[in-house]
């Protein structure tokens, strides 16, 4: 199901959003250039939560000494 949601931008931002969705770019339309800006940034806070997990178990000592190969290799 799909949905829509207005934004604002400034001028500035929205040439730039044109320039991007242009045929000069990989976007078609400027709806596609920004879900794949969404989908980037939840992509990357997916992986900052991981990060921030693996910090979390060596503050409280769970870790283990072998490598993540070793590790993979027992599943």
């Amino acid at each position: 199901m799909s949905s829509s949601l207005n934004v604002s931008l400034t001028d500035e931002l929205r040439r730039y959003v044109n320039e991007r969705a242009s045929d000069d770019d990989i976007y078609a339309t400027p709806s596609e250039y920004i879900r794949d800006l969404i989908r980037q940034d939840m992509e990357g806070h997916r992986v900052l939560r991981h990060v921030m997990n693996g910090l979390d178990d060596l503050k409280s000592g769970n870790f283990s000494d072998k490598t993540i190969l070793e590790i993979g290799q027992e599943n």
